[in-house]
């Protein structure tokens, strides 16, 4: 059983894309709360003997210390713990957008894509995770460090958007799987460096338009998107916080936001 737990955000970041389209971007952390109340009443009692020689307000001021035993999960639980912390995390910082914004309103999830109740902006998540590539289910590991994700979230009033927050590169032979002929042909012409960027970035566009036209994964994953790959490569030449990128073959528009390791189709 997992201790309790407090979110904590840091690094927010907050980018309007458009009049309309706002993104927020930020690091989530866990870390395990202590029941100050229950603390204080073990200590009363112990100390019940001899109460007259307590000094209140030193124990008041002092900075408390403690440390909780680490927890045993199998890989599966510690998946399922992770996945409800940064659904936590993704939530809490559309809060944090909505109260930046002044927009008094709350998400509807009943049905995708999401959006909100009263003012019925779209809305989409995105987060990253310790990734972990271990396939037996049954392996029991030892959770003793807090976790550590990066959460964003795009609002947008026109139409639905994608957005996709990544910190790993793809392995070349993830991309081989999954591209097209043609976007392996123009990743093979760039030097190693562009190429592991460019294929990062692709696969996050792929990632944002399979959550706005809700493809099957393997489906979204294998279109073809080679005709971005110059502007991208100009995008990641330049140093911008912020570059857009038209798509010729959409009326959407793409964010590369290189600071937040973010793409937001929008």
């Amino acid at each position: 059983m997992m201790p309790s737990s407090i979110l904590n955000l840091t690094h927010v970041q907050y980018t309007q894309l458009d009049p309309a389209t706002w993104c927020a971007t930020a690091q989530v952390s866990e870390r395990s709360s202590l029941n100050l109340k229950r603390l204080w009443d073990e200590l009363l009692w112990s100390s019940a003997n001899n109460i007259s020689q307590v000094d209140f307000q030193k124990l008041y001021e002092l900075n408390w210390h403690y440390c909780l035993s680490p927890v045993s999960l199998s890989t599966r639980e510690m998946a399922q713990h992770q996945r409800h912390l940064q659904r936590k995390g993704v939530r809490l910082l559309l809060q944090q957008l909505l109260d930046e914004l002044k927009l008094r309103d709350t998400l509807d999830e009943s049905n995708f894509p999401y959006r909100l109740s009263s003012s019925k902006y779209y809305v989409c998540f995105s987060h990253t995770g310790n990734k972990n590539h271990d396939t037996n289910q049954n392996t029991v590991q030892t959770i003793n460090k807090s976790l550590n994700s990066k959460v964003t979230v795009v609002i947008s009033r026109h139409r639905p958007i994608g957005v996709d927050i990544e910190t790993n590169h793809v392995a070349w032979h993830v991309a081989q799987r999954f591209y097209s002929e043609h976007e392996m042909a123009a990743l093979q012409a760039l030097s190693p460096l562009q190429r592991k960027i460019i294929a990062k970035l692709l696969w996050q566009i792929k990632e944002s338009f399979i959550k706005i036209h809700q493809y099957k994964l393997a489906q979204g994953l294998g279109i073809d998107y080679s005709y971005l790959i110059a502007d991208l490569v100009y995008a990641i030449r330049e140093p911008s916080s912020l570059m857009v990128i038209v798509d010729i073959k959409s009326d959407y528009r793409i964010a590369v936001l290189s600071a937040q390791q973010t793409i937001v189709i929008f």
